[in-house]
């Protein structure tokens, strides 16, 4: 498929649905408009490929998991100017994948429970300041943030506080384990 079209004016979330699929870019919305977000690197692509196959045998009947999906992070009116967020792995709700699979659309972030994102080159400050900022004005209930930087692949497990926005105890290196969203345990080390 050729490249998106640069429309004319700022996009709602349907209406950038409706684009479709680019093979050449990977895209974003943000308040509106078309963003290039970062393509990401051979060793990115492994890390999240790993730790989409730890999340999957690990999640409970109720929860689908899905790699670099479109969600609507439903900060305004559907006729409004929209945020859409591809993150390398989300954790829906089995009701949000059959809604969409059934009506179409974009998943939504009120059917989202976890949202991560693996840091690239060029998504440093996006990730950890732009993304966590959204994600919790959009109300997803839980944000890591994996970093694959020396001297070891790191994990951020941010969760919403309240008024706060989300709220994260430092970085995990080596094992992650949690009850939240659901009981886990991750060896971050064979993420590369």
């Amino acid at each position: 498929m050729p490249a998106l079209p640069r429309p004319g004016h700022l996009l709602t979330i349907e209406e950038y649905a409706r684009l479709g699929e680019d093979d050449q870019h990977r895209w974003e919305l943000q308040e509106g408009v078309l963003v290039m977000s970062p393509s990401p690197t051979p060793v990115h692509m492994r890390a999240s490929f790993e730790l989409a196959k730890m999340l999957e045998s690990q999640l409970p009947a109720n929860l689908c998991m899905f790699q670099g999906v479109d969600i609507d992070l439903e900060l305004v009116p559907a006729d409004r100017p929209g945020w859409s967020r591809r993150p390398d792995l989300v954790v829906v709700e089995r009701a949000g994948f059959d809604r969409v699979n059934r009506d179409g659309g974009l998943l939504r972030a009120s059917e989202i429970r976890l949202v991560v994102e693996i840091i690239s080159p060029g998504s440093r400050r996006l990730d950890q300041v732009i993304k966590r900022g959204e994600y919790a004005d959009a109300k997803i209930p839980h944000y890591w943030i994996v970093d694959l930087d020396p001297p070891g692949v790191s994990l951020l497990d941010c969760h919403l506080a309240g008024e706060f926005g989300y709220q994260d105890s430092g970085g995990v290196t080596g094992e992650f384990t949690t009850t939240e969203p659901f009981p886990l345990r991750l060896d971050l080390d064979r993420l590369i």
